[in-house]
């Protein structure tokens, strides 16, 4: 998995939602709050204006005090979002690529919102050598050129261009009034390099439109997007691209099951959306996606041989509500998707249809010294095999999936997190489908553990690159049910060991 997220004259931002004036005792509290950044540092600042009951006086404030402060804090997982905003990792996220409630604003505004000036282009490189060892070797090697077990790799290694689309050149390229549009634009986008099938491709890459305004008195986020992976846009990570686990073994056996929206056309395909957050408080993100030409899908690295081909347009629907307390949020809400397919790309048989329909919630409380999130998801998957059955790739007519997962992820300090999931997979009894299971069936279920360690989270990197930072992370895997059966699902534990570095 992969992952981790003009001139400034005065401040643009999407948190001031229109022209009009504040009231006077809300200008003074605000000018309280810079102050307080001022005097007791950005961190705590920031978390005193986010708990504000007035929530747009807050984001006021928290506009002031990044405005008069700067290099205090470190923002989103890429170094280039930090060096965007002259801060660290910690302004917006827990542990990266978990986002907090700036990181989900900053998310929504397109990856566009800046403080101070900044003159580097917006680049970023991610490297994760790792060391992966199963209960049981697997014969052959885990993968060619590697050990049945106790493999060392580079399980990926990553180039980012993520930041403003124009970088801080916007008004150089089209004047004041010009760049003003263009810092508008922002921009996603990963190129990887797998070092277990030792190739380069592109990866999640996403270009964005977004500005404010409001609709029915409320204060409006609002935004267009063009990405190559359904649901990497959603501010929270309940749902699949930013889900946990964060990152994995790409040389330990996986289950065979897993719905459609979870990734089985990340790379693929290309989509365009808009979304809106209205108040703060509600979500809504429609979008519909089509399968790239094989053409350009090889150009950029990725292999288009027997993959599911969307016949026309497979709609994407994403509702969610969002509310807070001084402390915390928690967010509730629904996100799915439905695709004609041809399978193989053969369309001599005509079209499967796939609808996949979820439910998540995320709860996460923040302090100066615990981040708490908890996280839980379920995904309905029902499979019409209108093409499959009749070509002899489906045993029944119709299939049905059910994934569920609950996360709980602690962070100590902004510098030391441990994480568990329970995860659940079932589904129909499919022989052909799940060839791969000496039962036929897709059933897993256990458990994910996660200890993490990140030095540089709070305060920077070394002083000759301050907004580098790195995680050291121990994850182990416990299988209950593997593919369907109990027997020997333990062969399938996995101790991984990882260092995700990025500057």
């Amino acid at each position: 998995m992969s992952f981790a997220i003009a001139k400034m004259q005065v401040w643009r931002t999407p948190f001031i939602w229109n022209g009009s004036s504040i009231q006077k005792s809300e200008a003074r509290d605000a000018q309280q709050s810079t102050e307080s950044a001022m005097r007791w540092g950005t961190e705590a600042a920031m978390i005193l204006m986010l708990k504000s009951s007035n929530r747009h006086l807050a984001r006021v404030s928290l506009v002031g005090a990044m405005g008069f402060l700067s290099g205090a804090l470190s923002c989103q997982g890429l170094p280039s979002f930090a060096r965007q905003l002259n801060m660290q990792c910690i302004a917006c996220h827990t542990e990266y690529p978990l986002l907090n409630e700036f990181g989900r604003q900053f998310k929504l505004s397109g990856y566009t919102l800046a403080a101070g000036s900044f003159s580097l282009p917006p680049i970023a490189i991610m490297l994760q050598p790792s060391f992966t060892q199963t209960q049981s070797g697997q014969a052959g090697g885990a993968a060619p050129g590697f050990a049945p077990n106790n493999n060392f790799a580079l399980t990926q290694a990553s180039i980012f261009y993520a930041g403003r689309l124009f970088g801080p050149y916007a008004t150089d390229l089209f004047g004041t009034e010009g760049g003003a549009i263009a810092d508008k634009f922002g921009i996603f986008s990963q190129t990887t390099y797998d070092g277990v099938g030792k190739a380069w491709s592109w990866d999640n890459t996403e270009l964005r439109f977004a500005d404010t305004g409001t609709w029915g008195g409320k204060s409006v986020v609002y935004g267009a997007y063009l990405n190559n992976n359904p649901t990497m846009q959603d501010p929270w990570n309940s749902t699949p691209a930013w889900g946990f686990p964060f990152s994995g073994s790409g040389l330990a056996p996986t289950p065979a099951a897993s719905p459609m929206i979870t990734g089985a056309f990340a790379a693929q395909v290309a989509g365009l959306g808009a979304y809106a957050m209205v108040a703060n408080t509600v979500y809504l993100d429609v979008g519909a996606y089509r399968t790239l030409g094989p053409q350009f899908q090889r150009a950029v690295g990725v292999d288009p041989t027997g993959e599911a081909q969307i016949a026309s347009l497979a709609p994407y629907w994403r509702l969610a509500v969002e509310k807070s307390t001084d402390s915390s949020t928690w967010e509730l809400g629904t996100f799915g998707m439905v695709a004609n397919t041809y399978p193989g790309r053969d369309s001599s048989a005509g079209e499967d249809q796939t609808a996949d329909a979820g439910i998540d919630s995320q709860y996460q409380y923040s302090s100066l010294s615990s981040d708490v999130t908890v996280m839980a998801s379920a995904i309905y998957e029902h499979d019409d095999w209108r093409a499959s059955q009749p070509l002899g790739a489906t045993s029944n007519s119709t299939d049905t999936l059910l994934n569920e997962k609950i996360t709980v992820d602690y962070l100590y300090d902004k510098t030391y997190g441990a994480a568990a999931q329970i995860f659940n997979v079932n589904g129909s009894l499919d022989p052909l489908l799940y060839g791969g299971s000496t039962s036929g069936s897709a059933d897993s279920n256990g458990y994910i553990f996660e200890l993490n360690y990140m030095p540089f989270n709070k305060d920077g990197g070394p002083a000759f690159w301050s907004k580098s930072n790195v995680k050291f992370s121990v994850q182990y895997i416990v299988y209950s049910h593997f593919d369907g059966t109990a027997q020997n699902a333990s062969a399938n534990n996995t101790l991984y060991f990882e260092a995700w570095i990025m500057f």
